[in-house]
């Protein structure tokens, strides 16, 4: 306990210190850039440049509301501290939460769809590197949502609490709250629910979600009356990038938490080889990314997506890291890696610039799917590349 009051206190001093708006760039002013666009090469310590250009570009007070892409991409920013020490980078993460976080822990949020309690990490995070009990306070409002929040007749959580999502599974769903009730669980001492909880709801969105093919459909209406699912089935039309993408960092974060002898965690093993074996199928051979639409990418108008290629380039990684996987598919992940990398580039302001990200999306077809805009710097994008590349980084696999 003394030492984690020293901690703290250490912490709270660096804090104080840091620049709380805006990180200085650490990258060449724009005078000293080049005119082109450059590509990156191995060198380069590319989290810290993709850091230093975001906060940059975004003060804490507007880089955006409370949601689950700034609290990925945040996530993605406290990697980088944890390797790097660089008080700044957790300063930029307080002051954000800060916003939305009272003094006595109240947060006005309701906690009524699962995207809303993604960025309840931070919340964990502070609490871990502050000791303070406000953000204890805020995360609980998160772990008691849970006891009412509504679940399909299995238990699966349902995406949102609207009559629009209701009875309904999203594969994205998976990482929103599942990585949450981990790290609360181990935070606060609380892990004998949440690891249950956690790899059951795993279980259930995957039993539900996946397919033959080892992939995951995008959704699954346990009603089948929504516009897009199958009326026998209740599944999605299509497997969607990035909704697998987030399903697979859920598994892999998870399996890192949950006990060896976890009722669900052979399963959970199961599906995350079927799944690994299904992206290797699918990798793109000439760019080493995947498809928008994973398993159609043979058809012309589709289109290699980053963010969901950082996921699985990630969670293929570490499964091997881990055990979870054949120690071959770290050589998937690092192939995927350096396709991601490939759609980095610094540009004349000494920025990075990470292209062909798809914006939110919701459930629809393969039209719906391959026509979403390609964002540049979408948090999206930035966040997935940011935990992807720390764990090439730890891997030995990346810069």
């Amino acid at each position: 306990m003394r030492r984690r009051r020293l901690r703290a206190a250490l912490i709270a001093a660096a804090l104080a210190t840091a620049t709380l708006a805006t990180l200085p760039a650490a990258l060449p002013p724009a005078a000293a850039a080049p005119a082109a666009a450059s590509r990156p090469g191995a060198a380069r310590d590319w989290s810290t440049a993709v850091v230093d250009s975001t906060t940059a570009r975004f003060t804490p007070a507007t880089i955006g509301g409370w949601s689950y892409p700034v609290g990925l991409y945040l996530y993605g920013q406290y990697l980088v501290y944890r390797r790097t020490h660089d008080p700044r980078l957790l300063s930029y993460i307080k002051a954000y939460v800060d916003r939305f976080v009272g003094s006595d822990g109240t947060i006005g949020q309701s906690f009524d769809s699962l995207d809303s309690m993604q960025a309840g990490r931070l919340l964990v995070i502070l609490h871990h590197e502050t000791g303070q009990d406000r953000y204890a306070q805020a995360a609980r409002k998160i772990r008691d949502r849970l006891n009412s929040y509504p679940r399909t007749s299995d238990g699966g959580f349902w995406h949102a609490d609207t009559s629009s999502r209701a009875h309904q599974l999203w594969a994205d769903g998976a990482y929103m709250v599942n990585p949450f009730l981990v790290e609360y669980g181990r935070e606060f001492h609380d892990s004998a629910y949440t690891d249950a909880e956690a790899a059951r709801q795993l279980y259930v969105y995957g039993r539900h979600l996946q397919v033959a093919n080892g992939l995951l459909r995008h959704a699954y209406d346990e009603s089948k009356s929504a516009s897009w699912a199958d009326p026998a089935t209740g599944l999605a039309p299509e497997h969607w990038c990035r909704a697998v993408g987030w399903y697979a960092m859920a598994l892999t974060d998870v399996l890192d938490a949950i006990p060896a002898d976890q009722r669900y965690r052979p399963q959970l093993l199961g599906m995350f080889r079927a799944l690994a074996a299904a992206l290797e199928k699918y990798q793109d051979p000439a760019s080493g990314r995947w498809f928008q639409v994973i398993d159609k990418g043979a058809r012309p108008d589709n289109w290699t997506e980053t963010s969901c290629s950082s996921m699985f380039a990630y969670a293929l990684d570490r499964g091997a890291q881990q055990g979870y996987l054949d120690p071959h598919f770290r050589s998937v992940a690092r192939r995927g890696g350096q396709g991601v990398l490939a759609r980095l580039s610094v540009g004349a302001d000494g920025r990075t610039d990470l292209t062909d990200i798809s914006v939110g999306t919701n459930v629809g077809t393969y039209a719906y799917y391959v026509g979403r805009p390609r964002a540049v710097n979408d948090f999206h994008g930035l966040g997935a590349f940011l935990i992807m590349n720390e764990q090439l980084h730890d891997d030995g696999g990346m810069a």
